[in-house]
């Protein structure tokens, strides 16, 4: 009892405000590590975990069975579930993986603003360990298990301004990463080589046309990183 009590501590722990230089360099590292190229190939591994948990956290809340998740080493996956083939889940599971870490990114921000940094942390390790149930291949529990030690290793011997350093490195990386990977699959589809991408899975369940469903995930992205960088910068210049 006495452990759970002490583990609850630590995950519900009150975080300092970060000061406003560690912000700033915490979001031009996030810049970086979307913008450089030799860095996105690596990082874009995670937001790959990220686009995956989605679908398989909304095919859950509509009733969906989850058979796993497959991460490969060229930052694509898929998630695997079995159901309805039609209908709002459907669409809504698909939709939600282009916009997931996005939507992450902003509540993550949200969070942040109740000085709880420590919890952006553990979310990401629960949800890892969750992954790690279900992944259902090598690269996939290689990339699960690395991003996993990693936060672990920060929730449990990383010092408190370590902890908000990342926790605030994590929620910028995801809200400015978040638009990237829609630009990306525009460029795909305009050269044929993305066929079976969620927008073309999207039109085909709804006869919207796919350039309607990456118009709105886009939208949704760069929303999302306006309101949530708002969140967390504005502190800083006020």
């Amino acid at each position: 009892m006495n452990g759970l009590h002490s583990l609850w501590e630590r995950m519900s722990a009150v975080s300092p405000a970060p000061a406003p230089w560690i912000v700033q360099l915490t979001a031009v590292v996030a810049v970086i590590l979307v913008l450089e190229p030799h860095a996105w190939r690596i990082t874009r591994n995670v937001v790959t975990i990220v686009h995956e948990g989605a679908h398989l956290v909304v095919a859950l809340l509509f009733g969906r069975t989850l058979k796993g998740v497959r991460l490969h080493s060229d930052t694509s996956g898929v998630a695997i579930s079995s159901g309805k083939p039609t209908g709002i889940g459907v669409v809504l599971m698909t939709f939600a993986g282009y916009v997931g870490p996005a939507v992450l990114g902003l509540g993550a921000a949200w969070v942040l603003g109740t000085q709880h940094a420590v919890a952006v942390l553990w979310i990401g390790v629960v949800a890892l360990a969750a992954m790690l149930i279900l992944v259902r291949n090598l690269y996939g529990l290689f990339s699960l298990t690395v991003v996993g030690a990693l936060l672990f290793g920060l929730v449990w011997f990383g010092t408190q301004d370590q902890q908000v350093a990342a926790a605030y490195l994590i929620t910028l990386f995801m809200l400015v990463a978040a638009p990237r990977p829609v630009l990306e699959l525009q460029r795909q589809r305009a050269r044929g080589a993305a066929p079976e991408s969620d927008a073309d899975q999207l039109a085909r369940l709804t006869h919207v046309p796919g350039i309607v469903w990456v118009g709105l995930s886009l939208l949704v992205t760069l929303s999302c990183l306006a309101l949530g960088g708002w969140w967390i910068l504005r502190p800083v210049g006020g």
